[in-house]
């Protein structure tokens, strides 16, 4: 669907968008699916008095079993190390790296349905794992295309919001400025208003998730378009998958870069809990604020530079050792690079990880797909030098408990050969593959009647105090 509408007296009209392997024991409930049930709701529908009576079960039975002690560097040291989230579509583990609902990132890649033969997984296909717990067929995965499509209509006054703004802001707070805007329709408020039973949470929080991880892409190249292109963004195709289509919008139709879209948006898709994008939209869906409100404060959090906006930070850096180094600069020149960054006071962006102690799983195939398309690429082949000179610079400096490439290390290097070389907007296309992560977990949260967040919090007299006692006791 198209909207037209007059921006100003001397704009033309703009045209928008309207529109198996091996798994672990511990995972319960995956399995591969047959066709016959197409539709993901009914599956949800099946699946959700079976994880509430076991919810039901775990706190009975082991309600006051502790997890583990809390110490007061976890306190004051940003509670890392500390559990205290249910978050069901992923587990980090240190050394493996993310699992989706028990499958690593290179079993996705086998398992879940691709485009093509041998192709990335289709981030709809991830979707349904994530929310389903169970690998879904080819078929399973065009029908939710398909309902994503019928949902990616994006009322013109969002349009309007982000139209409020300078030009020059930053393409976050135009994107959160549009998710706000699309909370308008927000089907759990209206339920909520109505007195829907608590029991029911989960239904219009469903159909909310839902159209905002269909409506995102729209809004997302609608500020792409506006910011660096002329303005216009092409209607959504209805032959091309969720990722392949958001390449399209963006203006890239390049079937490798609908490739790599498509792989982008599986792996930023979620991260566990504990992040900051993931916790803040679980901690405000908390409070029965409906998805879009949650996801806008998760936007919010992404867009800082110790979260998503690294990946921006990457690739400027990275760029700036080619502006005064060279592209050809040899492992010593870059050593000296990387000491004379760390010796300012900064950082090497794109290592290291407050979880993660070995080398990310999402830059190992990140690698591997560059690898395969653009092993040639001057700034692939820097990166690749990175890899070999910063790990062991950091674990010198010993300050650091991981020194390995994380996500954001290689993800702005692939977009850029590709000719999405704006690193301003990179964090908007993060912030899209979330909306899957997120969108998957608040169906759940609202389906398992999780409560309000709401930990304790001290003073560092009351620290002071509490630790003096234990220490004379």
């Amino acid at each position: 669907m198209v909207f037209f509408r007059s921006v100003t007296a001397l704009s033309k009209l703009r045209s928008r968008l309207g529109q198996q392997s091996s798994l672990r024991d511990s995972v319960r409930w995956i399995q591969t699916q047959s066709s016959t049930d197409l539709e993901l709701r009914s599956q949800l529908a099946e699946l959700i008095p079976e994880q509430q009576e076991r919810l039901k079960k775990l706190k009975a039975d082991y309600g006051k079993v502790q997890l583990g002690n809390i110490t007061v560097d976890m306190v004051i040291g940003g509670m890392r190390g500390m559990t205290g989230l249910l978050w069901e579509t992923s587990l980090l583990d240190p050394d493996e790296g993310i699992r989706f609902r028990g499958l690593s990132i290179p079993e996705c890649q086998k398992v879940l349905p691709a485009a093509k033969p041998g192709g990335e997984p289709l981030p709809e296909g991830l979707l349904w794992l994530l929310l389903t717990g169970k690998v879904p067929s080819k078929e399973q995965v065009d029908a939710l295309s398909k309902e994503l499509r019928t949902r990616a209509v994006v009322p013109d006054y969002v349009y309007k919001a982000i139209d409020a703004l300078p030009i020059t802001a930053h393409p976050m707070t135009q994107f959160t400025t549009g998710v706000m805007a699309l909370q308008v329709e927000s089907e759990f408020q209206k339920a909520y208003e109505k007195g829907i039973h608590k029991s029911k949470y989960w239904e219009p929080t469903f159909e909310d998730s839902l159209s905002l991880i269909a409506q995102v892409p729209v809004v997302a190249a609608y500020i792409y378009r506006r910011i660096f292109k002329d303005g216009k963004v092409k209607q959504i195709d209805d032959s091309l998958d969720y990722g392949a289509n958001f390449s399209h919008m963006l203006g890239f139709d390049d079937p490798k870069v609908h490739e790599l879209m498509r792989l982008y948006v599986t792996i930023h898709s979620d991260h566990e809990g504990g992040n900051v994008s993931a916790h803040t939209g679980h901690l405000v869906a908390s409070a029965l604020s409906d998805p879009y409100l949650s996801f806008a404060a998760a936007l919010n959090g992404l867009a800082g530079p110790l979260h998503g906006l690294a990946n921006q930070e990457v690739l400027l850096w990275i760029k700036s050792v080619v502006d005064e180094v060279g592209e050809n600069v040899t492992t010593e020149q870059l050593k000296d690079y990387v000491w004379q960054t760390l010796k300012s006071g900064k950082v090497v962006p794109g290592f290291g990880h407050g979880v993660l102690r070995k080398t990310d799983p999402r830059y190992t195939c990140q690698r591997e797909f560059a690898l395969k398309h653009m092993p040639d690429d001057p700034l692939f082949q820097l990166v690749s030098k990175l890899y070999e000179v910063v790990p062991p610079i950091l674990t010198e400096l010993g300050k650091v408990k991981n020194p390995w490439p994380n996500v954001d290390a290689h993800s702005g290097v692939l977009l850029n050969h590709f000719g999405l070389t704006e690193a301003r907007y990179f964090t908007v296309l993060f912030g899209v593959s979330r909306s899957i992560g997120i969108g998957s977990q608040l169906i759940w949260d609202r389906a398992l009647g999780l409560p309000l967040e709401r930990p304790k919090s001290v003073t560092m007299e009351s620290l002071e105090n509490f630790c003096k006692k234990a220490a004379s006791s």
